[in-house]
């Protein structure tokens, strides 16, 4: 069952940056790049959204952005970052929707993203089908997803931070070792690569060119396919 993100929204965007090392920030930049362009006529929903951070990037090219997520809080914040940025608001559709039952016809978008949520789906699978049955024919989706490095020699470093460090940092700075326990323990169970691409291929019959782009030896992965 998925954390209740309300209570680390406040926190959240912070610790991400953190955990990270600000390579979050790259990693939206680079799967943003990996979507065809389209200017204002493009349409793209962005799944998981949180506080919208990916949805910005998006509005930077020229999209109109939707973005769903289940968490009121983050989603406050989102808009809040919207209202900042100075963005005429009718370029976003921020509201609250589960992952795997989306409000929006079939076909309805021309590029589908996630960034970090994916693993959060109860039913993954269910979920993955729900954003394939959303994107147009010819739709690209991009899905970001942290994951443990297949290195024999960095896997010992990164059990150590995610296992220790991440949760110490949580409690201190966020007041809350449960969440950034839950998030590395996550990240270790999820499927990656391969066997995530397996998931991807059986969640619709229309998905194809399905493949994945390891980002910082492999401790995020961009997922991507094509409608």
């Amino acid at each position: 069952m998925a954390y209740d993100f309300d209570k680390i929204a406040r926190d959240y965007d912070r610790m991400n940056h953190l955990m990270t090392l600000g390579l979050d920030k790259c990693w939206r930049k680079r799967a943003v790049k990996e979507l065809p362009a389209g200017g204002s006529r493009r349409s793209v929903l962005d799944v998981a959204c949180g506080t919208g951070d990916m949805c910005l990037l998006l509005a930077k090219q020229g999209a109109a952005v939707t973005g769903v997520d289940l968490s009121e809080e983050m989603l406050a914040i989102a808009r809040k970052k919207v209202a900042s940025a100075k963005f005429q608001f009718s370029t976003f559709n921020f509201q609250i929707s589960d992952a795997e039952r989306l409000p929006f016809p079939d076909a309805s978008f021309d590029a589908v993203t996630c960034a970090f949520g994916v693993r959060n789906f109860v039913h993954l699978e269910r979920g993955l089908a729900e954003m394939i049955r959303v994107l147009k024919p010819g739709g690209t989706m991009a899905i970001l997803e942290m994951a443990t490095p297949d290195s024999r020699l960095l896997r010992p470093l990164y059990d150590l931070y995610a296992g220790k460090i991440i949760p110490w940092l949580g409690q201190h700075l966020a007041g809350s070792r449960e969440a950034y326990t839950y998030l590395p323990a996550s990240i270790s169970r999820f499927p990656k690569g391969d066997a995530f691409l397996r998931i991807l291929q059986n969640a619709g019959a229309q998905v194809r060119n399905c493949r994945q782009r390891k980002l910082t030896f492999g401790v995020c992965r961009l997922y991507l396919a094509s409608r």
